[in-house]
């Protein structure tokens, strides 16, 4: 930090040197006066005085980064009571660090401890830790900054009780960003019941991550793929705490947990390309992770309207309330507990677990014990495990009102909630009968329109009439599609006059042609016209529409309306100057003006827009035939991704799914599609990979040729990683010295995507925290479809699809089944 005058820079200017550029540690001859700073071994931490942003009067006592960021501070001493005019210094005694001022020699802050030492020495450790200890002892610390946490929890750090010493770690932010003092949040240890963390505003619950479930906190999002750091949670006869470490502690990687003065979690990384945090995960993003928003024994759920339930048996306390979004009531029962009288229960997956305040924990016992156990005892109200992995494991009871559920459409844990034995007999007749009525609606609607058909192929019989079969069910088709849509219905005389009768063709695919177009406003679209002889195309239309009706996001393309009149079916898509991906980077002169940081743009873009399909939309989809022609570029580049005729659409716990029918495209599908027909997320993380290898190459992988081996483009990008060669899969147009090492860790990310089985894949929310920082990349394992190909068996009858032989400059929308 630079010193507030230049008298303290000089008359400090010795012990300075000394201390900063020789020592972490500071004696009882020495001390530290405003202007000197203490350095760690080597070289991580720095520590000594520093004024906050806009209070330059104010000098306070802390420790922060030294080798990044020198603004970012992690501990800070006097946070109540600044020094004014640089007056400040530190010294050590026998009790332990204390800072004052050179003017009146009183202390205004101290780590006093309540016995001697008699050689004192305080440290400041490469982990940020600062230390009191004997000087002849340094294992042992009499006092550390580690137990007395600001804002910032760093790794190693525990955050929790010690229960023999009595110490309490907590957070406290800042009050503002630029004022230190003390803040309106706490987060702390609630040990009542089940350890959980709990933030708190004035005493009042704002927050509640939920208990430990074995490898996160029921209330927080899974970090899949986390390769920076281990976390871990401690329930002992002397400690509770959570704690995390770095997975490689030889890694660069820098990562750190902070509370804002807005109450706000965030997990930060450093980019050090970027040279600034990243957040790679926010724990606070929806109303729903707001504490007790439905009240007791109200469910919260972001994708639905309105945002709270109440669960199955129960009713709103105050119905007038929930009418007007005030759900804070709750629920009641509606048939109030019978002990011993069969009772049972109901059970809950995907849910964050009630706040365990009130509520009993053994490790130990197996589900079904705990089932017994909370059934012996009246006030027991429901059970589940402390631990979800492997199968589960130990068991945890609530007493009294559930309160703060919510519901998650991925991730959560099972809950069985306690409901009179009538309640139960209800809900089994209530599955009787929802089975009975979808039969009913599945059978009444056939013998229906069976009657009909009958009724008119009798009576044009009796006419000497032929019956045309295409247009028997035309009308009620176009009325039933149109009522399931929620888009702008443009009629064919509209788009057949906005595209001068169909004569700016952009591209044609399997099931239809592309033609560009211009609305009366004067707005320029692509129109997807669907070919009448199409054998799937209705199916696959409806399809597209239903999903990408729903989603709104910058890196897909956006559906702006449709027609369905008759036999003609068209979506009109906003207009892409640049048209498709591989128009450019596979022809040998546009390629040319697409350098290294737009195609990073492109990949990166196109990571998001999926991580958004997978995880992020009201819906979990399953592109299933992501590839080049189906990214679309705007006027500055952005991709879109488009074509969702073969997307599946999945339920909020389903991850995979298998088909007997095999769509998408050759070369993009992973091994357990092509070849078992099992899709999953995984599925869109393996043709990514492709996509993302063909972007870094320039190469298709179609008709991928090497002179020295018969390897198609994955084989070769495997090969040239393997023998610490990834120049030779890299496009000569793109590497320079200067991007070598971003450019063939992009590779090695594409690696890990196509590796050959999915479970070793990466999901996308880690593919992005990959791409956007500097975290340690994994080992790639034997990537699928690989292996040399023989010459014999090279045609075009082993494609999916026909889109390479379609010109370079097409602009296609393509759907297409494998012959």
């Amino acid at each position: 930090m630079e010193c507030t005058t230049l008298f303290f820079l000089c008359s400090c200017s010795f012990s300075f040197l000394i201390i900063s550029s020789a020592r972490d540690t500071l004696t009882a001859d020495q001390i530290i006066s405003d202007g000197e700073t203490i350095v760690s071994a080597r070289g991580e931490f720095e520590m000594g005085f520093f004024s906050p942003g806009g209070r330059p009067q104010n000098r306070y006592f802390g420790i922060w980064y030294k080798k990044i960021s020198k603004g970012t501070v992690i501990w800070l001493a006097n946070r109540e009571t600044p020094v004014a005019n640089g007056s400040g210094i530190v010294r050590v005694n026998s009790r332990g660090i204390m800072v004052g001022t050179n003017e009146s020699n009183s202390v205004i802050w101290s780590s006093d401890y309540s016995r001697s030492v008699k050689n004192p020495v305080a440290q400041l450790l490469d982990n940020g830790n600062l230390v009191f200890r004997d000087g002849n002892d340094e294992q042992s610390f009499v006092w550390q900054s580690f137990d007395h946490i600001v804002d910032t929890l760093l790794p190693g750090m525990k955050f929790g009780y010690d229960l023999v010493s009595g110490i309490d770690r907590y957070f406290v932010p800042w009050k503002s960003e630029d004022d230190p003092a003390p803040g309106d949040y706490i987060h702390r240890m609630d040990r009542n019941g089940y350890p959980q963390l709990i933030t708190r505003k004035d005493s009042v619950v704002r927050f509640r991550t939920g208990p430990w479930v074995g490898s996160q906190f029921s209330g927080i999002p899974r970090f899949d793929q986390n390769r920076i750091y281990r976390p871990s949670f401690v329930i002992s006869k002397t400690e509770v705490y959570y704690i995390f470490d770095l997975v490689n502690v030889s890694d660069s990687a820098v990562t750190r947990l902070r509370l804002t003065p807005g109450g706000e979690w965030f997990r930060l990384v450093w980019n050090r390309e970027k040279q600034e945090w990243t957040r790679v995960l926010t724990l606070q993003v929806t109303d729903c992770d707001s504490y007790g928003l439905c009240g007791t024994y109200g469910v919260c759920n972001v994708n639905k309207t309105p945002r709270c339930e109440c669960m199955k048996g129960f009713d709103p306390e105050n119905p007038d309330d929930w009418a007007a979004a005030d759900w804070s009531n709750g629920c009641l029962r509606n048939v109030q507990l019978e002990c011993g009288n069969g009772d049972g229960f109901l059970k809950y997956s995907g849910v964050k677990l009630p706040d365990t305040r009130w509520s009993w924990y053994n490790m130990s016992m197996s589900l079904s014990e705990c089932r017994t156990k909370c059934l012996k005892d009246c006030n027991c109200t429901a059970y589940s495990n402390t631990d979800v992995r492997n199968g589960g494991s130990g068991c945890l009871l609530w007493f009294g009102g559930l309160h703060d559920i919510r519901g998650y459409s991925e991730d959560g844990q099972d809950l069985y909630v306690r409901m009179a034995a009538s309640e139960l007999e209800d809900s089994k007749d209530s599955k009787r009968k929802k089975t009975v009525w979808f039969l009913l609606l599945l059978l009444v609607p056939a013998v229906i329109l069976g009657l009909y058909l009958l009724y008119k192929f009798r009576k044009r019989r009796l006419h000497g009439e032929e019956i045309p079969q295409s247009n028997l069910t035309s009308e009620a088709t176009n009325r039933n599609e149109r009522q399931d849509l929620d888009l702008p219905l443009l009629d064919f005389l509209q788009i057949a006059n906005a595209t001068g009768n169909f004569s700016s063709k952009l591209g044609k695919g399997g099931f239809g042609t592309v033609y560009k177009g211009i609305l009366e406003g004067g707005q320029e679209v692509a129109v997807k016209r669907l070919s009448k002889d199409s054998r799937q195309g209705v199916d696959e239309f409806m399809n597209e529409v239903s999903c990408i009706a729903k989603l709104q996001h910058r890196n897909l393309v956006r559906l702006l309306g449709c027609c369905i009149e008759k036999d003609e079916r068209m979506l009109i898509y906003e207009y892409m100057p640049n048209k498709c991906l591989d128009s450019i980077i596979f022809d040998t002169e546009k390629c040319t003006s697409v350098d290294w940081q737009t195609r990073y743009n492109i990949i990166n873009g196109t990571a998001r827009g999926l991580l958004y399909l997978h995880r992020d939309s009201r819906l979990r989809i399953i592109h299933r035939d992501l590839k080049a022609s189906n990214i679309l570029l705007d006027h500055e580049m952005n991709p879109k991704i488009s074509d969702f005729g073969l997307a599946r659409i999945c339920g909020g716990s389903e991850t995979q799914a298998s088909t007997t029918r095999i769509v998408g495209t050759y070369g993009y599908m992973p091994p357990e599609y092509a070849i078992d027909g099992l899709f999953s997320t995984k599925s869109d993380v393996y043709s990514f990979g492709v996509l993302l290898l063909e972007i870094i190459s320039g190469n298709k992988i179609r008709g991928f040729r090497h002179p020295d081996h018969n390897l198609n483009l994955i084989g070769h990008a495997w090969k040239s990683y393997n023998e610490d060669k990834l120049s030779e899969a890299t496009d000569k147009l793109i590497l320079n010295s200067s991007n070598e090492d971003e450019v063939f860790r992009v590779i090695k990310i594409g690696l890990l995507c196509v590796q050959e089985y999915p479970e070793d894949r990466p999901n996308m929310s880690s593919v992005v925290l990959m791409l956007s920082s500097k975290i340690a990349l994994s080992t790639p394992k034997k990537p699928g479809f690989y292996s040399e190909r023989r010459e014999a068996h090279e045609t075009n009858s082993s494609s999916l699809n026909n889109t390479d032989s379609s010109p370079m400059n097409t602009y296609t929308f393509s759907l297409f089944e494998p012959r």
